[in-house]
């Protein structure tokens, strides 16, 4: 089992986050009326900010934390992950952390090895990682097979200590670490969440290992979390 897990991580690194070579691996109404004269336009809490409709409406009624992955430019690589939680009717930010994305960008038809991080809205229901289970709600796979090669730059050896699957092309209920891919290799996979080295990946988001352990101990699969992502341009359209 230990030969076919470790395999498989290897057949993800180099389809996945790890990339080719070098690695890359509250409470109230909605606000209604026009403002007055010279006053700040109301702020809409029953929204997430920078998500428009298109996006919006793909994410389910019933989910009540929301990551949005806000990418600086369609061509860009750094990003802002923001976490928010439903209250009543409104959104609240909890915590917001720089990140990465694809070291490309951003696409809406990613394809393996495009180095760019797929638009959209998408469950997380999976998490893993090197590391031992950090008191995840989320259902913690800790394996060894998660660990990047060391023929990777050191920068990069630690990107896997800590994994929370993007549910893009995958099969929910498993392993990040499970290859399979339901739509076909072509379209990619193993889009994680997981640790920053401090530039682009292959197409996965990276943020700090402090901003991991927030997003795995208090992502609650009850509250149907899911990630929405894109450039600013995507995510408001």
């Amino acid at each position: 089992m230990r030969t076919v897990l470790l395999s498989a991580a290897a057949v993800l690194l180099a389809t996945g986050c790890g990339g080719g070579s070098g690695g890359d691996a509250e409470n109230g109404d909605r606000p209604t009326g026009r403002p007055s004269h010279g006053a700040a336009p109301a702020v809409d809490r029953t929204r997430v900010p920078g998500v428009g409709d298109a996006l919006w409406s793909r994410v389910p009624a019933d989910s009540r934390q929301i990551v949005v992955v806000y990418g600086k430019g369609v061509d860009s690589g750094d990003a802002t992950v923001a976490l928010y939680t439903r209250h009543g009717r409104n959104w609240r930010q909890e915590r917001d952390w720089p990140a990465h994305n694809g070291k490309r960008g951003w696409t809406t038809r990613h394809q393996e090895g495009d180095k760019r991080s797929p638009v959209g809205v998408y469950t997380l229901s999976d998490a893993g990682g090197v590391l031992p289970d950090p008191g995840a709600a989320l259902p913690y796979a800790a394996n060894p097979a998660f660990a990047a090669p060391h023929y990777w730059p050191k920068t990069h050896w630690h990107d896997f200590d800590y994994v929370i699957a993007i549910d893009y092309n995958r099969v929910k209920g498993t392993s990040p670490l499970d290859p399979t891919r339901p739509e076909g290799q072509s379209k990619g996979g193993s889009i994680w969440l997981h640790m920053d080295h401090g530039s682009g990946t292959s197409a996965c988001v990276s943020l700090s290992k402090a901003g991991m352990e927030y997003l795995l101990t208090h992502l609650d699969p009850a509250a149907h979390p899911v990630v929405v992502m894109g450039d600013r341009a995507h995510l408001a359209g």
